[in-house]
């Protein structure tokens, strides 16, 4: 009885963190308020801490009965704030019904190798763990991944499916007529880049993708943030995806807004440049990072340029092809829009590099100027120093001083050369002056 009462205790302090999330996303949502976004971060991050301190303080036992006796809204919500560690602990206790929904997404044991499969549970993307070709033969998937995937693994996955599918080594330096085609069995082919976006790296990642039927296969040597976002939002939204085609459109759909998300950050970086651009001096050395910075951001944009143009060439073939439904087509369409706008954004980035990397040049030629300008001083000074002493180191020098005593000689000698010097930079200085109070802009360059 008292665990009966315990239960439905911390039930009911569930269900009232999770009413009061929906009470107060809703109210946010409807008004129309500054710091919006603001305010509903904190919202959400406030009942998720309440609500992961309670579920941390429950029993297994008494997490698998809460689940179970959840929506399958609010049982998304809940596992998705229950500690990995205890994930797998919490499933053996579920009832099957419940424990297909609540699947943990599964990391192969060899770092070497990652396969995905998906199939719809519910309207939503479930996830198979997948570890022998025995596991593999008893699924019906929608979408099969393959990450830096071995040669028996392939071997698996063509001998199950009866599809032929690419080593991703050899996917890179395709030609344009490689890139997308069908087969003569119905199988749509498509070869496209993925950007990967890193504080370390940036690159673009081949990615090979396959319509068999029902069912799509995605083939690359290296996992990517737009994979994971799509996993993640079939898994958490209901309807999300309904079919294989879904899921790959989803994929050209969420690799367009993180292109999108890297523009954003390229002009947040140039940005943070053009401070130091247009600084009033800038050393040699400050210009040199300068420019590294520049070329960086400029060779990233390239990258999002090509990425989004791959995209739009992918997407009109499948429109082409009449592969798609009307739905589809809409969504197509609605992606192309959004291609368009980041093509106005890279034009513009472009431009706004090279006019950064041109004032930055600038700079560096001024201040080559400005030490060409001291050596020339240098020189106009001590040209006719230098005269007047090959003058007076001539043989006939004994003659013009002929009765004076040579320390007086050399010395009134050396006199009149640092007079004559003294002159000749007065002279500089007086002509430098009247030409910046012709030009007030030059009264900040330095002599």
């Amino acid at each position: 009885m008292n665990d009966q009462a315990d239960f439905q205790s911390y039930l009911s302090d569930v269900k009232a963190l999770l009413a009061k999330h929906k009470l107060v996303e809703g109210l946010v949502h409807r008004q129309d308020m500054p710091h919006h976004d603001l305010v509903e971060t904190l919202v959400h991050k406030q009942n998720r801490v309440e609500l992961q301190r309670l579920l941390d303080q429950l029993g297994t036992q008494f997490i698998a009965r809460i689940l179970e006796a959840l929506s399958a809204d609010d049982r998304q919500i809940v596992w998705q704030l229950v500690r990995d560690e205890r994930k797998e602990e919490i499933r053996r206790e579920i009832a099957d019904f419940v424990r297909a929904e609540l699947l943990i997404e599964v990391k192969s044991r060899s770092k070497n190798m990652m396969i995905r499969v998906f199939d719809l549970h519910e309207g939503r993307l479930r996830q198979i763990p997948v570890e022998t070709k025995e596991d593999l033969a008893e699924v019906k998937p929608i979408w099969v991944d393959l990450v830096r995937p071995e040669d028996e693994h392939l071997a698996w996955a063509e001998e199950i499916f009866g599809i032929e599918l690419p080593n991703p080594k050899d996917l890179t330096d395709l030609e344009t007529s490689a890139r997308f085609y069908v087969e003569e069995n119905g199988e749509v082919h498509l070869h496209s880049d993925f950007l990967l976006d890193r504080k370390d790296e940036s690159r673009n990642v081949a990615v090979a993708f396959i319509l068999n039927k029902d069912t799509l296969f995605s083939v690359r040597s290296k996992e990517l943030p737009v994979f994971r976002l799509q996993r993640l939002r079939a898994r958490a939204e209901a309807g999300y995806v309904s079919e294989a085609k879904d899921v790959l459109l989803d994929l050209y759909a969420a690799e367009v807004e993180y292109s999108a998300n890297a523009l954003e950050d390229v002009y947040a970086e140039l940005e943070a440049v053009g401070r130091q651009v247009f600084k009033s001096h800038m050393t040699d050395d400050e210009a040199e990072n300068i420019l590294a910075a520049i070329a960086e951001e400029e060779d990233l944009n390239g990258r999002i340029r090509r990425n989004v143009l791959d995209t739009r060439r992918a997407l009109s073939f499948l429109m082409r092809g009449r592969f798609l439904s009307e739905e589809q087509h809409a969504d197509v369409r609605e992606i192309l829009r959004d291609i368009e706008s980041l093509d106005g954004h890279t034009a513009f980035l472009f431009n706004k590099i090279n006019f950064q990397m041109d004032a930055t040049v600038g700079f560096i030629n001024v201040n080559q100027n400005k030490d060409l300008k001291r050596l020339t001083i240098i020189s106009v000074i001590f040209m006719p120093l230098n005269l007047l002493a090959g003058i007076g180191g001539m043989s006939e020098f004994t003659m013009m001083a002929e009765g004076i005593p040579w320390p007086v000689a050399y010395s009134g000698f050396t006199m009149g050369l640092i007079i004559i010097g003294w002159i000749t930079y007065s002279g500089l200085r007086f002509f430098e002056n009247r030409k910046i109070k012709s030009n007030p802009a030059a009264s900040r360059r330095v002599l």
